[in-house]
């Protein structure tokens, strides 16, 4: 059987009611499926302003029947994301997190930068990735992720705050055979590319669109219908990615 895991970003969670109910229709979609999951992945911005009460609407918000594994963005707070989501002592500290079976594994690593927009792998982070790299057998499909992009996709706003000292994360995935593929999010817009050889797959905002240059000078959509990704992983490590806007 293929591995599915869906892969939700930026939901934003503020003191509205609007980021909370797109998230739970995402969340309700998922926990409708007849099938269960693998894995469902957050990949940042998860509380708007990274306030303790936004993280508490964030459990509800995002309660499901299937595994969930959730990382930081430029949007979240350390302290509170642990203290309130996590239910784990403070700290500043990056948040690494790992979901870790027999058939794959994800790494989902701290981009974040706290104060700061843009993004950064810090050195105890890219540690603690090729410890968990390391730890994993060859045999055992890998996703990376992360909040910030290392690339520009060609979306002005956000290649000015992307993940920046990408030549480190380059150097800790060469030849890590294993490694099928990258995920991300920050940009608001379903994009696929490739970074250091592997492919780099950036899911959809939930609360909000982000157009592309050519699409207008319009800053955000606000109407669009909210969005996510499934990733399908074969028995022969190749990865698939279907994108799906939920009515």
């Amino acid at each position: 059987m293929p591995v599915v895991i869906a892969h939700v970003s930026d939901i934003h969670i503020d003191a509205g009611p609007r980021a909370a109910e797109r998230t739970r229709r995402v969340f309700d979609h998922l926990d409708a499926l007849p099938a269960d999951l693998d894995l469902v992945v957050l990949t940042g911005d998860i509380a708007d302003h990274g306030l303790d009460s936004e993280y508490e609407t964030v459990r509800q918000a995002t309660a499901t029947r299937h595994p969930l594994l959730v990382c930081p963005g430029n949007h979240d707070d350390r302290e509170a994301f642990r203290r309130a989501l996590l239910g784990v002592p403070a700290s500043t500290g990056p948040i690494n997190q790992v979901h870790r079976t027999d058939r794959f594994v994800v790494a989902l690593c701290d981009s974040s930068i706290p104060k700061q927009d843009d993004g950064f792998l810090a050195d105890e982070t890219l540690a603690w990735l090729a410890a968990e790299l390391d730890a994993t057998p060859d045999g055992v499909p890998v996703l990376i992720g992360f909040h910030h992009p290392p690339v520009e996709l060609h979306t002005p706003f956000v290649d000015k705050i992307r993940q920046f000292g990408e030549e480190r994360l380059a150097e800790a995935v060469a030849g890590r055979q294993n490694v099928v593929a990258l995920l991300a999010g920050h940009a608001h817009t379903a994009a696929a590319t490739h970074f250091a050889g592997l492919p780099l797959l950036v899911a959809p905002g939930v609360v909000s669109t982000i157009p592309l240059p050519w699409e207008g000078e319009r800053a955000l959509h606000l109407d669009h219908q909210p969005s996510l990704a499934f990733h399908v992983i074969d028995d022969r490590h190749r990865i698939t990615t279907h994108f799906r806007s939920i009515v």
